[in-house]
């Protein structure tokens, strides 16, 4: 595989935190010729955090909404995949949201956020969950929960249209054959939709009966769970050196 995406979140990470395994599949990555480009709900901020700290090239933020590279001189080129006025609209309706519904607790990260903006639906009891989302709907707000946040856009957002348009103008040589897909999450839908060769770490097994598109694999097991599945089905991947 040329080109390996990823979620972050409940697949990179092991329950909740972000650990040695991670390191050891970016080595194996490497080692292979292959790249690894990130496909989080997470926010712009932490994008710039992980094209830092971490030895990628391009990372995709905020659930699609948000492209950064980092360029060989160590700057960071940002463009984003939603109109400046549906990133005005989703301002205002987040401070609309708060104060219908001042139970709401909006994301640490939010303040980082650009194209989208994410509650901590886990610390919020259901009957003020289901107000965001009743919000949400009324006011025809794109939403969709990952394993840690229900993340809220305007515009046609998804991984799946970001990892397309990223295809066409980034990596031209690429083709989706030749790439490959690791999720966990509701939000990673249209990636098992959009990718003919993808993986669920065994912790996918929560939200495998909500998913109409399923991933083409579905990893088993403990030992498979978050980053240590992907590692684990990387490495026997790269050892056969076999077709997918």
């Amino acid at each position: 595989m040329k080109c390996i995406f990823s979620d972050f979140d409940g697949t990179l990470t092991n329950n909740g935190f972000l650990g040695p395994v991670f390191f050891d599949i970016l080595n194996l990555i490497e080692k292979h010729n292959s790249e690894l480009v990130i496909v989080s709900g997470r926010s712009l901020s932490w994008g710039h955090f992980m094209l830092t700290h971490f030895p990628l090239k391009h990372i995709i933020m905020e659930g699609g909404g948000v492209i950064i590279t980092r360029t060989k001189d160590g700057e960071f080129i940002e463009e984003n995949l939603v109109y400046d006025e549906e990133i005005q609209e989703l301002a205002e309706h987040t401070i609309k949201l708060k104060e219908q519904i001042p139970s709401v607790i909006m994301s640490a990260d939010s303040f980082g956020r650009r194209t989208d903006r994410a509650v901590e639906f886990l610390y919020m009891n259901e009957k003020d969950v289901d107000k965001v989302r009743n919000y949400f709907i009324k006011n025809n707000i794109n939403f969709s929960q990952s394993n840690v946040h229900i993340n809220f856009w305007l515009g046609d957002v998804s991984k799946a249209n970001a990892v397309d348009y990223y295809l066409k103008n980034y990596a031209p040589h690429l083709n989706k054959d030749e790439c490959l897909f690791y999720g966990d999450a509701m939000n990673d839908e249209s990636m098992f939709k959009f990718f003919p060769n993808t993986v669920g770490v065994s912790n996918i097994i929560s939200v495998l009966d909500s998913l109409k598109f399923k991933p083409k694999i579905i990893l088993e097991g403990k030992d498979n769970s978050g980053a240590n599945g992907v590692y684990n089905h990387l490495k026997d991947l790269f050892d056969q050196s076999a077709d997918f």
